[in-house]
């Protein structure tokens, strides 16, 4: 008689001291737990052993994208029953591989290699990030990073972020809005635009330029002369084909190159929209006295990026091991506070923060929705451990910028003459509003 579901759901509460709040169907067909309840599918005894093997989130990432383990049912609703039995419990997933390795858990842990069969370690799947050697963030090792995030298809992109093609959080008038993604995304680059104060004329430097929208609507709707700059070989193809089809060839250049190779400045203004979080801690002081090197006094950077929030012991921050082999490697997120300090001590002076948090919340729901409706082309354009990566990636960050557990924020910063005069507005206005 089939029984694996009621096997594995035992020892799992068992390990975990805790019911488990998901249905679990097992590879034989049993199915144990809450009869009303979103299902987790262990489609295969290999999906225990990746977990065996690698205790903790790396091994459950890839059982995830080999396909050893999906779910039926709104994947939003297991992601969350399932973190509630981690980091509300005050542990991080590598906290379940501690578990895995505690003497009065080993029991439980017998049982699952004696469910799991033979004990050879699964090869991980072919989209991980292999083995990376060498110091971080070396202008090789950060090219071959972003090659990996970005370098998938520009096909694949289009069907995720639509028309836009703009790969960061949308502006939204409110959370119910039906305003579409598209338009969301044209009010968070007028945003940007008004906070930095585009004007005819002006020269900006887009870091991280990705696909070229931002330069784009400065150049179109602001009459600016714009460079962009990218380490993607395919960002930077496609951005240039979308700049010849405007007709804006003689205000927008579209570079492959780091920002710490640019060397024409001074620059007006300087919009770096998610790109901070590739830059990394250690090299963050550089990053902001390298782009205030490029701006003229008086000039204005806009930085948006994802932030986390602060821990007592900062020492004990470690990067998430799904994002980091699967998603964006060596990337590492900083506190607010964290910008905000580097970025004066690199010489500026922060006029302004914005925090954009339920903004990415709505704009990643709208991206699985978007992949979720053409899953069968995502699969063709990339592949399907590759879709499965990004259907789990933008759902738990959606849910993660909904419980506060990551944020998002425009810091908007100055580089103040000596005179003391920074340019800047009396008083404060509504950025996302054009002026009277």
């Amino acid at each position: 008689m089939p029984d694996a579901a009621l096997r594995l759901t035992r020892l799992l509460e068992q390990l975990l001291e805790t019911p488990l709040p998901v249905r679990v169907r097992a590879w034989d067909g049993s199915e144990a737990g809450p009869p009303d309840a979103p299902k987790l599918v262990v489609r295969n005894r290999r999906a225990l052993r990746r977990l065996l093997f690698k205790p903790g989130e790396l091994g459950l990432a890839r059982a995830w994208v080999a396909g050893d383990l999906t779910v039926e049912g709104d994947l939003y609703t297991v992601l969350d029953l399932l973190s509630g039995l981690i980091w509300e419990r005050g542990e991080d997933a590598r906290g379940l591989g501690r578990t895995l390795r505690d003497p009065e858990a080993r029991g439980a842990v017998r049982g699952l290699v004696k469910l799991a069969g033979p004990p050879l370690p699964p090869a991980p799947p072919l989209e991980e990030v292999r083995r990376r050697r060498g110091p971080l963030h070396t202008r090789r090792r950060d090219k071959h990073a972003i090659s990996h995030h970005y370098d998938v298809g520009n096909d694949f992109y289009e069907l995720v972020l639509g028309p836009s093609m703009v790969y960061s959080c949308a502006y939204w008038p409110a959370p119910e809005s039906r305003a579409t993604l598209e338009q969301a995304q044209h009010d968070k680059l007028e945003l940007v635009s008004r906070k930095l104060d585009l004007k005819p004329g002006q020269r900006l430097l887009d870091v991280g330029c990705g696909w070229g929208s931002m330069a784009i609507h400065a150049a179109r709707e602001h009459g600016a002369g714009v460079v962009g700059v990218t380490l993607s070989q395919e960002q930077a193809a496609y951005a240039r084909k979308r700049v010849a089809e405007e007709g804006l060839t003689d205000r927008v250049e579209i570079r492959v190159q780091d920002y710490r190779d640019v060397d024409d400045g001074p620059y007006d203004a300087i919009s770096s929209i998610g790109m901070a979080e590739h830059v990394g801690a250690a090299p963050y002081l550089e990053y902001a006295r390298d782009l205030r090197a490029l701006l003229k006094p008086g000039g204005r950077l806009l930085n948006h990026q994802i932030g986390r929030r602060p821990q007592r012991d900062e020492s004990t921050y470690h990067v998430d091991e799904f994002i980091d082999a699967y998603v964006f490697p060596d990337g590492e997120l900083a506190p607010l506070g964290t910008t905000v300090t580097q970025l004066e001590r690199a010489g500026f002076e922060v006029r302004d923060v914005e925090a954009l948090r339920e903004h990415y919340a709505l704009t990643l729901r709208r991206w699985v929705a978007n992949l979720e409706a053409d899953w069968n082309r995502a699969v063709r354009l990339t592949s399907p451990g590759r879709a499965r990566i990004w259907r789990l990636y933008m759902a738990a960050c959606a849910l993660a910028f909904e419980r506060n557990r990551i944020g998002v924020n425009q810091v908007l910063a100055v580089r103040t003459p000596e005179s003391g005069d920074s340019g800047m507005p009396l008083r404060a206005r509504t950025w996302g509003t054009p002026a009277a």
